[in-house]
């Protein structure tokens, strides 16, 4: 299989031909389904037309680095540089790694991973992300014995992110993921999205994504991951604990303190239409609920 380099992620136009033609190829017997393309959990139950506009999902984005409106990520982040970027791995591995954008995309194949962004304050996307298991990443440096967490530092640059210069969060942004979380296959290194690059409003040039989590445990820009021993903090969990705890999986059953989970406005739709009710695990329940067996999840929120 062909690997898809960072540099040559499909035109839109040949994308959506693409798209198309699998479309059309998908109904008879013995062809390709759709349901065999990384489209898991409640995203399955929309339909491939369902998918969020790129334009709505590069234009209503939470990225405080860039300012803490809607809009302001695609408005301040245009002439953000993302060449050279490089990214280190290290911590408790037995072969830490310092790696370019450029090496990542030799090494690893991107494919399309369609999933639902669940945002905290109750609005959600359907994203054909491209991207690749995080898992495939940390292999290449072998975690010991002793890694039980992995912490992850986004990019710090006031100069060119200006909701930097002002104390909204402790910069760097910080997160961080159990590591039986960070090994599972859904979640995702982000290099692009409706097969184009990644936009620096969506966390250019490389972001992590996990689809039963809110949206805000996905780090964006990221320059460093570290493996540790003890549960890190998180920049949210230390901005407000009472609010954002490390887990952080979608749950309808636990409200945030200042508004109920229970439902959600899918961004695209009719500004009229009814809210959707809100699934257990963003809808990836069989998959992922496992990891959390025997855990009080209204505490361990």
């Amino acid at each position: 299989m062909k690997k898809i380099k960072y540099s040559e992620i499909t035109p839109e136009k040949i994308y959506n031909n693409r798209r198309s033609f699998i479309k059309s190829i998908s109904i008879g017997a013995g062809s390709i389904a759709i349901s065999s393309l990384p489209f898991s959990g409640n995203a399955a139950s929309d339909k491939i037309d369902n998918k969020t506009s790129y334009k709505d999902i590069t234009t209503y984005n939470n990225y405080y680095e860039f300012g803490t409106s809607k809009n302001d990520p695609y408005k301040n982040s245009q002439n953000f540089k993302t060449n050279p970027w490089n990214i280190s791995i290290e911590g408790e591995v037995e072969s830490p790694i310092n790696l370019s954008m450029e090496e990542i995309s030799e090494m690893f194949l991107s494919e399309e991973r369609v999933h639902r962004l669940r945002c905290v304050e109750g609005w959600s996307m359907v994203i054909p992300w491209m991207g690749f298991s995080l898992s495939e990443l940390l292999s290449k440096v072998t975690p010991t014995s002793k890694a039980k967490f992995v912490e992850f530092d986004s990019v710090y640059d006031p100069d060119q992110m200006k909701g930097q210069r002002y104390p909204v969060l402790k910069w760097p942004y910080k997160e961080g993921l159990r590591i039986d979380e960070a090994m599972h296959p859904l979640t995702t290194v982000v290099t692009g999205l409706y097969g184009k690059k990644l936009p620096n409003q969506n966390g250019a040039p490389l972001r992590i994504f996990v689809p039963w989590k809110y949206g805000f445990k996905s780090a964006k820009a990221i320059v460093k991951i570290k493996l540790v021993e003890k549960m890190p903090t998180s920049s949210w969990m230390r901005a407000s604990p009472r609010e954002y705890g490390f887990y952080s999986n979608v749950n309808p059953y636990v409200d945030h303190p200042r508004w109920s989970q229970a439902t959600e406005r899918v961004i695209g739709n009719d500004i009229f239409a009814p809210r959707v009710k809100t699934l257990m695990f963003n809808g990836y329940e069989e998959e992922v609920a496992s990891l959390y067996t025997d855990m009080d999840l209204k505490k361990y929120f």
